[in-house]
């Protein structure tokens, strides 16, 4: 989005981070060194991986005995897993639904399984699902500055239920027996870091000078960071903060206890497919209490906060089997299926689910979107079409491809800065 100023051309700083055009271009100057980081994150994630579910996983049972616990499941607890991930899914697109209004359920089901697909499959696919997401959602009409403002406000309640989890599991297993050492730890750094970030977006909402004092604060820290690590350091924190602060505030006053019970709903029920999957294999509430399974669960949800592996594959198994299983190994077996059964209805249905959903999206249109649906658009007429920010001048969508959504995925992952994408946008909307 470009705004005048002074009878000139002035960036918008909530959406000079997200044009993919600009990011895309700007990114050809340091392929190489993009390239070498790529495959270095590639073959460490794999390598990752490979060895957790090579040696440490089976530390804890054989696959064999794992398959023989799956097969004993009668079919009433397949349904029961079954069901709980179709919810655990549905919260998901109603949460989207509640931080972006104009989005349809529908649509956010195309959104969160299309880049969802990309997420779960390759290395720092977080940062390449974002191309894909913007990519659908600018085809409907959601500008860019819509889809920063969606993206950083569902991510700062994703953060908030992260940390608040560990929290929440704290308490609730101090009623049931005493809580390890671990999940003590995970609970104060969490109940720390989530009052800090909770009393700084406080600030920044209410107060116009803080956000300033702060954005300037953060714009010394980022540009010395960039100085040390030898890369441009051009970018505008405090009119970003500002941006932000704006366009926020109306939404969590219009919407804010709707973002955070579907974002507290979302989490919750991703926990309940979890315990789903325990109750299925056989485990019994004496065998594994239901908030042990919690505490499990929130501990693990804190740890892969970076995203190490795509979708936390590996490390999520890990930490979920030793947790449950304790060091003693009890129930080993069960535990070990149950866990790797939770994974694979959470992890693996996304990825063909996404891959049908892109498709649609490319090739039938007016099947998601209900604008198209009713006015009989045919497909051919939209396949591929974003429209940037500003839009074009005299009101027509920008004709982009939809390759320019993943690189500008590679962008973030090259950690592209936010003035060059400006720059040249200024260039693509003349």
């Amino acid at each position: 989005m470009l705004t005048y100023q002074n009878g000139g051309l002035a960036r918008d700083p909530m959406t000079a981070i997200a044009d993919p055009r600009a990011a895309a271009i700007t990114s050809r100057g340091r392929s190489g060194s993009r390239r070498g980081r790529e495959i270095f994150r590639t073959a460490g994630s794999f390598v990752l991986v490979a060895a957790i579910f090579a040696f440490a996983v089976p530390h804890f049972a054989s696959y064999r005995s794992v398959w023989a616990s799956m097969e004993a499941m009668t079919w009433a607890q397949v349904l029961l897993v079954a069901a709980a991930a179709a919810a655990s899914m549905i919260s998901t697109w109603i949460m989207i639904s509640s931080v972006l209004p104009s989005i349809r359920l529908r649509e956010a089901a195309v959104v969160n399984l299309g880049s969802n697909a990309v997420a779960n499959t390759l290395p720092a696919g977080g940062a390449l699902a974002l191309g894909v997401s913007w990519a659908m959602l600018s085809s409907w009409g959601v500008s860019t500055a819509e889809y920063v403002l969606y993206t950083l406000v569902s991510g700062v309640w994703n953060v908030f239920a992260r940390l608040g989890l560990p929290v929440l599991a704290l308490v609730i297993l101090a009623t049931a027996s005493r809580p390890g050492a671990g999940l003590i730890a995970a609970a104060g750094a969490g109940l720390a870091l989530l009052a800090a970030l909770a009393a700084g977006l406080g600030l920044l909402m209410r107060s116009e000078s803080f956000a300033i004092r702060a954005g300037r604060a953060l714009q010394v820290t980022l540009v010395t960071a960039c100085r040390v690590a030898r890369r441009p350091a051009s970018f505008d924190i405090p009119g970003s903060l500002l941006g932000f602060r704006d366009r926020a505030g109306a939404l969590i006053a219009a919407r804010g206890w709707r973002i955070t019970a579907a974002t507290a709903a979302s989490n919750l029920t991703l926990w309940l497919v979890l315990l789903a999957c325990l109750r299925g294999i056989g485990l019994s509430q004496a065998q594994v209490p239901w908030q042990t399974s919690l505490a499990a669960f929130a501990f693990v949800r804190l740890l892969t906060v970076l995203p190490i592996t795509p979708g936390g594959l590996g490390i999520t198994e890990l930490g979920l089997i030793a947790t449950l299983a304790g060091a003693g190994h009890r129930d080993g077996v069960q535990v070990t299926a149950a866990v790797l059964l939770y994974r694979a209805v959470t992890y693996l249905p996304p990825i063909p689910l996404g891959v049908v959903a892109c498709l649609t999206w490319r090739h039938a249109p007016a099947l998601i979107h209900a604008r198209l649906a009713d006015t009989g658009q045919p497909a051919s007429s939209v396949r591929g079409r974003m429209r940037p920010a500003g839009g074009q001048r005299g009101g027509q969508p920008g004709e982009q491809n939809v390759e320019a959504a993943f690189e500008f995925g590679a962008a973030v992952v090259a950690g592209q800065d936010g003035s060059q994408a400006a720059e040249q946008g200024k260039v693509a909307d003349r």
